[in-house]
């Protein structure tokens, strides 16, 4: 292997400057078990009913719905913090930072007209049937 075969295969560029893809039998049999294992953990803790305490359990599902979104990311979508693949990374993050932003406000803006709705009036029957 010359130098700049060298240097091209060490940079992750193909011969005309396409990345090149380094997907193995072992690199989808990693993120396959984990991805399985991410999936046991939770229907375990559900179906087993093993913490008594709710929220726990749903912040751990969601913890580990978490990894689990980027074990697909790694070891399926090959996204990471090299090359081009650097630019898809920051949009997905970037798409990640609305969407959490879109899901907390909604439940804030939910959260506050809950506690700010008028609350039911006695004479509510005849407002009601008012014209």
């Amino acid at each position: 292997m010359s130098a700049s075969e060298h240097s091209h295969a060490e940079s992750g560029a193909g011969h005309h400057g396409e990345p090149v893809v380094h997907a193995t039998f072992r690199g989808y049999m990693t993120g396959f078990v984990l991805a399985v294992v991410l999936t046991a953990i939770p229907f375990w803790l559900v179906m087993g009913d093993v913490l008594d305490n709710h929220i726990l359990t749903i912040a751990i599902i969601v913890a580990l719905g978490a990894v689990q979104i980027g074990v697909h990311m790694l070891f399926f979508l090959h996204v990471d913090a090299q090359g081009e693949q650097g630019w898809t990374l920051l949009s997905l993050l970037f798409t990640g930072m609305l969407i959490v932003i879109l899901l907390v406000g909604s439940l804030w803006i939910m959260f506050h007209l809950h506690g700010n709705t008028m609350p039911a009036h006695p004479d509510a029957a005849e407002v009601r049937s008012m014209p």
